[in-house]
């Protein structure tokens, strides 16, 4: 089962009856309950009781739980850095991660920016996982400040697929894909020991990628930014198919956008990346719904700027005409009060 889906109905929720939880041995919750317990519920636990309060907040327990949601974080060096994190280790990284990042980013940072971002990405197709994978990512360098900013998982040079070529099974592929693929990507700054999910959980659009005759999948964040309005975090993943017609990741980068549409550079994404870590969270409820709505104010925040720039434009170039006109005529006026056009005239 795709871990980021939602858990199927507990008996209670079905009405069934149940026993005293309290009446169990406490090896037996740990073990046979609590392991197959989702995320947010197994953090509810904690307020039952103090016993269920110790058993839930074991690291162990919380470091499997991360391994089974995000498969990436099983990398030895994601283990280490996610057990670091203070206040729990895994669980406080879990919470970091699971909810949707804030639309209000902090006031400022007193934090120095990272000097590495490692970022652990999985990607579902229904319920397979299709791609699993780990990137570091050095951001003290001159070259990453000053250079358009993108990761890449996936060179697409290196993915040996069949493309999708009838236009039917392309626009069959949209739909499916739109419903069908999930996609977690984590960014974790080992030095201030955050972490926090960039990805929609579903793409926000699908489209065909000519002449590739392959599908491209849109996932995005919307994120908070200095400026004339928040940034774009969009992440894109071409999918064709491999020998057998299954799914296959060909791409998968991620890069920052400004309101304008304009690729940032890494200075510039990195501050809106650390605003973003540092941030507040959602309660990570109806993440795609959510998701899908921040992307489509976002587009119309951009479309009614454009209308208003445009329009300020149009007013601009009338008031210029109706100024050059008032001071054609103007001169026309003078001319011939001084005679001048009689002059010609006789001439």
């Amino acid at each position: 089962m795709n871990p980021l889906q939602p858990p199927p109905p507990t008996a209670a929720e079905q009405g069934g009856s149940g026993t005293d939880i309290s009446a169990l041995h406490p090896d037996i919750i740990a073990t046979h309950i609590l392991t197959r317990l989702d995320g947010p519920t197994l953090a509810s636990t904690a307020s039952a009781s103090s016993a269920l309060r110790r058993l839930s907040s074991q690291a162990e327990l919380w470091l499997d739980k991360c391994h089974s949601v995000w498969p990436s974080t099983a990398d030895p060096s994601i283990t280490n850095a996610i057990s670091a994190f203070p206040n729990g280790g895994p669980r406080a990284f879990f919470a970091d991660s699971f909810p949707l990042p804030g639309v209000v980013g902090p006031p400022g940072s007193s934090l120095p920016q990272p000097v590495e971002l490692i970022s652990a990405v999985d990607i579902w197709y229904k319920d397979a996982l299709i791609f699993s994978g780990v990137n570091v990512t050095e951001t003290w360098s001159a070259w990453f400040r000053h250079w358009l900013f993108r990761v890449d998982l996936v060179d697409p040079w290196d993915a040996d697929l069949v493309p999708v070529r009838c236009l039917d099974e392309v626009d069959t592929w949209s739909v499916r894909l739109m419903e069908d693929l999930t996609l977690s990507w984590i960014l974790i700054d080992p030095a201030s020991m955050r972490a926090v999910n960039l990805s929609s959980q579903k793409p926000v659009f699908v489209q065909p990628h000519w002449p590739a005759d392959e599908v491209r999948a849109m996932f995005a964040s919307i994120l908070p930014a200095a400026g004339a309005g928040p940034a774009l975090c969009p992440i894109m993943v071409t999918v064709g198919t491999d020998h057998g017609g299954e799914p296959h990741v060909r791409e998968v980068g991620m890069q920052m956008e400004d309101f304008d549409g304009n690729v940032l550079d890494g200075e510039d994404s990195l501050g809106i990346l650390q605003t973003a870590l540092e941030g507040k969270r959602g309660n990570g409820a109806r993440r795609v719904e959510e998701s899908r709505r921040r992307f489509k104010e976002f587009l119309d925040l951009k479309e009614k700027r454009e209308w208003r720039k445009l329009r300020a434009k149009w007013a601009f170039k009338a008031s210029a005409f109706v100024a050059f006109s008032f001071s054609l005529s103007c001169i026309v006026r003078l001319l011939v009060r001084n005679g001048w056009t009689k002059n010609k005239v006789q001439t």
